[in-house]
């Protein structure tokens, strides 16, 4: 239950995000609303024009992270700001108007939670998921073979339908569990994706409403298909960068964790690394990605005044060599996990 100290952290919070994405998204042309936590079964978060009030419940705030909620809060701010400042009252609730200030703005107007795989581009993800599973092969020709193909299939994919990005549209999704640090392992992951998985990432702010503490979580954005790999390929290599370190610890007989995240840096490094000669054999076969400038204008939609800073890591120990050549060995395997199946909604289709 969320009441008292924490209950107010929340919506001190809450109300920081509103001026943030005030700033950001709508210039400042919204008067602050009341900010509301409420217990209600008919939805799950609502702007109620007559008092002024943007209500959200206990239930998201609760039961969903707070890049979800923060997503709800500014769909509730599209409806304050078609009320409010261009002052059209005699449309249904997502009529053209919010739709057309949804899409500007970069907003999810349909509300339709986590993105789900587009049937067009679902055969492509069947086929990735089938050659990830042969990497698994015993035989590390066979095995790194299957990979390559699977990098090069993802490659030519994206190629051949970037003129239909614009009808597949993009989503965003984030991805791994917030942190109140972003470590360097998990901060080059962040960007391994980018490079060569067709997304876009960025470190969003987050609250975790149960600590009352500030933190930060990944997002990426995408196609639907590409952010499926995307979470695949953080999920596995974040797995198979500890799986390195606890063998590494047990052949050189380490007790402690203190290189621990040194180690992982360089496992992340070190399949960059990987990754950077496949692409080098795609271009020499004349398979040249370029920046998406769809998929970049969306990403500046979404975060309109986006600050970037560098993350240089620090002194590196003989831990980082050791996971630089351990990464260098790790081949990408098995599926992705919903390449085949639906996935459920985090939010129902309607809101108010």
């Amino acid at each position: 239950m969320l009441e008292g100290e924490l209950a107010a952290a929340l919506l001190r919070a809450l109300d920081a995000e509103w001026g943030r994405i005030n700033w950001s998204h709508f210039r400042e042309r919204l008067r602050p609303p009341t900010l509301a936590l409420v217990d209600a079964d008919g939805f799950l978060a609502r702007w109620v024009l007559e008092t002024r009030r943007i209500e959200v419940t206990r239930q998201l705030a609760l039961g969903q992270p707070w890049a979800t909620l923060v997503e709800v809060l500014k769909h509730e701010m599209a409806h304050q700001y078609v009320h409010e400042h261009l002052g059209i009252l005699d449309e249904s609730a997502h009529g053209p108007r919010f739709r057309e200030v949804c899409r500007t703005l970069a907003i999810d107007g349909a509300a339709t939670g986590l993105p789900t795989t587009d049937p067009a581009e679902a055969h492509v993800l069947d086929r990735v998921q089938k050659l990830l599973a042969l990497a698994a092969s015993d035989n590390r020709n066979e095995a790194e073979a299957a990979m390559a193909a699977a990098q090069r299939l993802l490659l030519k994919h994206n190629l051949a339908h970037r003129a239909e990005t614009h009808a597949r549209g993009f989503a965003a999704r984030a991805i791994g569990a917030p942190a109140l640090r972003r470590a360097e392992h998990e901060q080059r992951l962040a960007t391994l994706l980018a490079k060569h998985f067709f997304v876009q990432t960025i470190w969003i702010p987050v609250y975790l409403p149960l600590l009352g503490r500030h933190g930060s979580v990944l997002e990426a954005i995408g196609t639907p298909s590409n952010l499926e790999i995307a979470a695949y390929v953080h999920e596995f290599l974040l797995g198979a960068a500890e799986s390195a370190w606890r063998l590494h610890k047990r052949a050189q007989g380490i007790r402690g964790d203190r290189d621990r995240r040194t180690y992982l840096a360089g496992v992340v490094a070190g399949f960059a690394t990987k990754l950077d000669r496949e692409a080098q054999a795609s271009r020499e076969q004349g398979l040249v990605w370029v920046e998406d400038g769809d998929l970049a204008a969306h990403f500046r939609r979404r975060h309109p005044r986006l600050r970037t800073t560098t993350f240089g890591g620090g002194r590196k120990r003989a831990a980082f060599g050791d996971g630089h050549s351990a990464g260098q060995q790790i081949v990408l395997r098995r599926g992705v996990g919903g390449a085949a199946e639906e996935h459920g909604r985090l939010l129902p289709p309607r809101r108010g």
